[in-house]
């Protein structure tokens, strides 16, 4: 999502300065958009909602990344992915619970040892694959 965003930005500066007010010149480089959006910190967002409140910092609501993102068959599996991802990196309470709530499970040992059951992890990748996948074909260039 980060090098759509990137890509996005780098191709169409007008977008970014009508969002944010400040006029930017008509090309720059990845690694400038890059720390636009992540400043000195890293690409992080709460779910799928996070991922679209980030995305409308730089973009329009009906630029194509906010659209294909906000399609109801990603949804499940973006706040999955965002949550196992937490969890998986903290294992914190809160990120548990935040894991518990996005597969719907009472119990978590793990974000992989969910993913491995039931071929869960083939059926998010699938899922997430499809979604480049649109992304990428909705791209102008």
């Amino acid at each position: 999502m980060l090098e759509a965003l990137v890509g996005a930005i780098n191709n169409d500066t007008a977008t970014l300065t009508s969002k944010t007010g400040f006029e930017f010149l008509r090309h720059l480089t990845d690694e400038i958009c890059r720390y636009l959006v992540v400043g000195v910190g890293y690409f992080d967002f709460k779910g799928r909602d996070g991922l679209i409140a980030l995305l409308k910092r730089f973009v329009p609501d009906n630029h194509y990344l906010v659209i294909v993102v906000k399609k109801p068959k990603y949804k499940d599996d973006l706040n999955r992915l965002s949550a196992l991802r937490n969890f998986a990196a903290h294992t914190s309470s809160k990120s548990k619970q935040a894991a518990l709530e996005a597969t719907g499970q009472q119990k978590i040992s793990s974000s992989g040892a969910w993913l491995k059951k039931h071929n869960r992890f083939q059926s998010m990748i699938v899922s997430l694959k499809e979604l480049a996948q649109e992304i990428h074909s909705q791209a102008p260039y």
